[in-house]
């Protein structure tokens, strides 16, 4: 099982980015849609920090922040690749 994990909704075109940057560096994830699921936006955001916007992005097992972060990360890894 996968240790990515992208928290979306699907109003959000953010969560759409990142989906797709994921999929084009070849980064398997698992998604959860929030939609449906308020009480566990609230426990993720508590976990979290207080981040309370999607996506919200676990990398490795690890909270990476949102679509913005994600981008860094990407650049980061590219650059030590």
């Amino acid at each position: 099982m996968s240790n990515n994990i992208v928290y979306t909704t699907s109003v959000c075109p953010y969560c759409q980015s990142a989906k797709r940057l994921l999929t084009e560096k070849n980064i398997s994830f698992k998604e959860i849609a929030l939609d449906a699921q308020p009480d566990l936006r609230t426990e993720l955001s508590d976990k979290f920090g207080g981040w309370r916007t999607v996506p919200m992005i676990v990398l490795n097992g690890e909270f990476i922040g949102g679509y913005t972060e994600l981008v860094q990360w990407c650049k980061q890894h590219a650059a030590q690749a």
